[in-house]
């Protein structure tokens, strides 16, 4: 995993980043009405955008937008449901949520979800906008 500049002057997460679409006003919000719980795992957010931007995320243009993703400091990658089960391996009241999402029956079931979701993912998005976008609706 190569590091930009720009980061190695901040403090690094001590597990990774939790990569998500900046673009998408659902994502957004979503991973920021948690960043307390993740932060406290040890993970920071990026979006997949400036993730790609600065190097930092190795992946074409036209997959970058594909799944969430976490980027640990050791440069593993996890992309999509298996996302979300790495995360809640690490947060002890979630666990349960990873236990039995990571059985096949049920990882497969998880997965369908996650990729139906992802698929309509712009759908919700439109009715969630970015807080810029929301912010620009009201001033007009």
């Amino acid at each position: 995993m190569r590091v930009p500049d720009h980061e190695r002057k901040c403090a690094l997460p001590r597990e990774g980043w939790i990569l998500y679409d900046g673009g998408c006003g659902f994502c957004f919000r979503w991973v920021h009405f948690w960043k307390n719980v993740i932060e406290k795992r040890g993970f920071a957010l990026k979006d997949l955008q400036s993730a790609s931007a600065d190097g930092s995320l190795q992946v074409s243009p036209e997959n970058l937008l594909d799944d969430i993703r976490v980027l640990t400091r050791g440069g593993k990658l996890e992309s999509g449901a298996d996302a979300y089960l790495f995360v809640a391996r690490q947060i002890w009241w979630a666990w349960p949520f990873y236990a039995i999402f990571s059985l096949p029956g049920f990882n497969w079931m998880l997965w369908q979800g996650y990729r139906w979701f992802n698929r309509n993912r712009y759908r919700i998005s439109r009715h969630c906008p970015l807080p810029q976008q929301a912010k620009e609706r009201i001033d007009s």
